[in-house]
This record gives structure tokens, C-alpha cells and sequence, in this order.
């Protein structure tokens, strides 16, 4: 992170670099911009949804160097220099990620809202591997709320694309 000395609405902005979904961003930001802005306002990617602001909602959930973050509450310059995932990065080719075709599967995105958190915490889990059983998997997806009430079909989803990697 390089500070340019600039002020913006009363702070200091600063350069930050970050790779995001592959590819490198350097972005000059206010220091107070969170992550959830940085990858809104200023990469246009808009998958991440801004629920509570306050981390409690996991709606804005994404991976830094491939673990779980609610990017409400992470700083973009604290990602200078990091590998962030987003939920457009989980299918760059345009074929859905085996766990976003489990959701639909399983209809665990009724309104939707939600999904792209709930999607990417279900996708570090895995990587964790938290999913021995669906008491886990609900202890570990607890972070992420979702107001249509779709947790059995999550857990279906992630239950399913668990026992498949279990598989292989």
C-alpha cells in the first residue's frame, strides 16, 4: 500500500493493489473504504451483496487467500498486496462451481439475496473441510442468515457436494 498523501472527505487515500478473481487492481482509495466498496464501487462487481454493513448478515462474504471473510468489515488496504475471490470469480469460464450447481439443485437460493455469502461459505468450508455433518456444516454456515428460511436446502446442497469430493 503506497499513501498518496491525498485527502479524501476529510482521511487520506492510499494505492492499493489487489488481485481479485485473478486479476490485479491498483486502486487509489480512501484508507476507510472497506473491502465490500472497493470490490462494488470501484470493480464494478456487485455479486457481494451489502446486507447488515455491520458483519452480522454474512451477505457480503468473499475469500481472502482462500478463507472466508465478511467484507463489510475488512479494510481494502488490508487486502493490499492479497488474493481476493469473489463470487463472479468462482466460474470466470462461465460454468457454474460445483456448489453453486448444488444450490440450484436444491433450491437453496430462493430469493437469492443471500446466496452469494452463503455460496462463498459453503465453498471455504469445503476447502476446510467442515462438512462431516450437518450439525457441522450448520456451525460452520452460521454466520450467514438467510430471511427466506432455505438452511435445509443449504445443507442439502453442501452435504451433497461434500460426500461427492469424499468420492474422488
Amino acid at each position: 500500500m503506497r499513501d498518496s498523501g491525498k485527502r479524501a472527505e476529510g482521511g487520506r487515500s492510499s494505492t492499493v493493489s489487489l488481485t481479485v478473481n485473478g486479476s490485479g487492481h491498483d486502486l487509489t482509495l480512501d484508507n476507510r473504504t472497506t473491502l465490500l466498496d472497493a470490490l462494488r464501487e470501484h470493480l464494478a462487481l456487485t455479486g457481494s451483496k451489502k446486507g447488515c454493513d455491520q458483519g452480522a448478515c454474512g451477505a457480503c462474504t468473499v475469500l481472502v487467500d482462500g478463507r472466508r471473510v465478511v467484507s463489510c468489515l475488512m479494510l481494502a488496504a488490508q487486502c493490499d498486496g492479497r488474493e481476493v475471490t469473489t463470487i463472479e470469480g468462482l466460474s470466470p469460464d462461465g460454468v457454474l462451481h460445483p456448489v453453486q450447481e448444488a444450490f440450484v439443485r436444491h433450491d437453496g437460493l430462493q430469493c437469492g439475496y443471500c446466496t452469494p455469502g452463503q455460496v462463498m461459505s459453503a465453498v471455504a468450508l469445503l476447502a476446510e473441510g467442515r462438512a462431516g455433518s450437518d450439525q457441522e456444516i450448520r456451525e460452520f454456515m452460521s454466520g450467514n442468515v438467510c430471511r427466506c428460511g432455505a438452511y435445509p436446502n443449504i445443507v442439502a446442497a453442501i452435504r451433497e457436494v461434500a460426500a461427492c469430493d469424499a468420492a474422488v
